[in-house]
Parts: C-alpha cells; sequence; structure tokens
C-alpha cells in the first residue's frame, strides 16, 4: 500500500526548494522526476505520472526548481538547474534503500537533469518526457552536444507532433548518434505533452499514460 507523500525541503547551496517524496512502501526503484519550464511539481501532469509509476512499484520524488520556488517565471540557468538536480538526487539516495535512482524530467527538466549527469551528478540512467531538441519552429538550433558523452540508459519519450523536435527524423538521428543505449518511444500524434487531437484526456490521464514506458525501460535495466 503506497505510504502518504513525505514533503521535504531541498537545500541547493544557494536556495530551498520544495519537494515530496511517494513511495509504495517496498519500491523496486526511484525515479527523480523535474518540471517543465511553465509549470511546478504539482501540475497535474506530473502527479498523474508519479501516481502511475508508484502503483507500479517505484517511488518517485519530485520537486521544484529555485525559480518557481520564488515565484519567477523565467527558468533557472544550468547552474542553479544542476545544483537542484543534485540536492534532489541526494535525496533520493538517502531514501531508496540500496535500490537505484533514476532521473527524469518533463522537457526542461530533463534537459537540465542531463546536463547534470554530464557534469558528473550520479544516476543509474535518464528518462526525458518530451525532449525539447530545439525551440519551437528553430530545428537548427539543437541542445544536443553534451547527449553523445553519456554512457547510462537514456529513455526518449517524445510525440511525433511535438514542435521541440520537428522534423521527427531530427530526434531519431539524434539517438542513432548516442547509441544503443538510448532509445525512443514515439507517441503518434502526441504533442509536447502527449495529448493527441481528437482524442480528450486530462492533464493527469496523459502524465498517466506515460508511465507503462517508462515502467518497462526501468524493469528492463
Amino acid at each position: 500500500m503506497p505510504h502518504a507523500p513525505e514533503a521535504l525541503t531541498l537545500d541547493t547551496g544557494t536556495a530551498e526548494v520544495p519537494a515530496t517524496f511517494a513511495t509504495p512502501g517496498d519500491p523496486w526503484a526511484t525515479l527523480v522526476i523535474a518540471h517543465g519550464a511553465g509549470a511546478g511539481m504539482g501540475h497535474p501532469w506530473l502527479a498523474g505520472f508519479s501516481d502511475a509509476l508508484v502503483d507500479a512499484g517505484l517511488a518517485t520524488l519530485r520537486f521544484d526548481f529555485p525559480y518557481r520556488a520564488a515565484g519567477r517565471r523565467f527558468p533557472d540557468r544550468p547552474p542553479a538547474a544542476i545544483a537542484t538536480w543534485r540536492a534532489a538526487l541526494d535525496a533520493a539516495r538517502t531514501r531508496a534503500r540500496g535500490t537505484p535512482v533514476w532521473a527524469s524530467g518533463k522537457s526542461y527538466g530533463g534537459r537540465m537533469a542531463s546536463m547534470a549527469v554530464a557534469e558528473g551528478a550520479d544516476a543509474a540512467g535518464l528518462v526525458f518526457l518530451g525532449y525539447p531538441l530545439h525551440p519551437p519552429g528553430k530545428p537548427e538550433q539543437l541542445r544536443d552536444a553534451h547527449l553523445y558523452d553519456l554512457a547510462l540508459p537514456m529513455l526518449f519519450v517524445q510525440g511525433t507532433n511535438d514542435p521541440f523536435a520537428k522534423p521527427v527524423e531530427q530526434l531519431e538521428d539524434v539517438v542513432r548518434r548516442i547509441g544503443p543505449n538510448a532509445v525512443l518511444e514515439w507517441i503518434d500524434g502526441g504533442g509536447h505533452s502527449f495529448e493527441v487531437a481528437g482524442r480528450k484526456r486530462t492533464q493527469a490521464e496523459l502524465g498517466a499514460s506515460a508511465a507503462p514506458a517508462v515502467v518497462e525501460f526501468l524493469r528492463q535495466h
């Protein structure tokens, strides 16, 4: 039976940010989940994703980046985001009971997770929930350079209609160049939050829809 979520405060070295830890009681792994640029850890999409993972036997830790905790609109620069990621991974490890701790994030949060790992943060693997490969409409401005030196398992869950990764061949090429440690799971017709035109689902349902592919990937690794 899932335990009641535990409210936490993470010290990033320059700021304190809220976090929440949820566990089924005897988890087989922990997934740390970062939010995207436009919404905090309490967004229904992330809550639905987390709840589905806990139902599958995973523990989750969600947190806010400092800009969100301070009520600012614009995302933190990488140094502040990476410091927050380190604090979140440390907090997860103290609760993981020796089981693997993975890093994941929606859009900006996933990109910052990969940058933290590229700078030495310790994670069993990375899960990207809509990787922002480039700004919408600017496919020439790729955000991929740091990914090619990462040897840990990586899962990209991406909608085929995501404006942050169009044309789809670009992300397919990036994943191919990373190598066999990277896997790309397409959501046919999905947008940046995996919404599909003509199919009505709540934000919580959209988040939960990403969970099965993530659970399967973590079990395989």
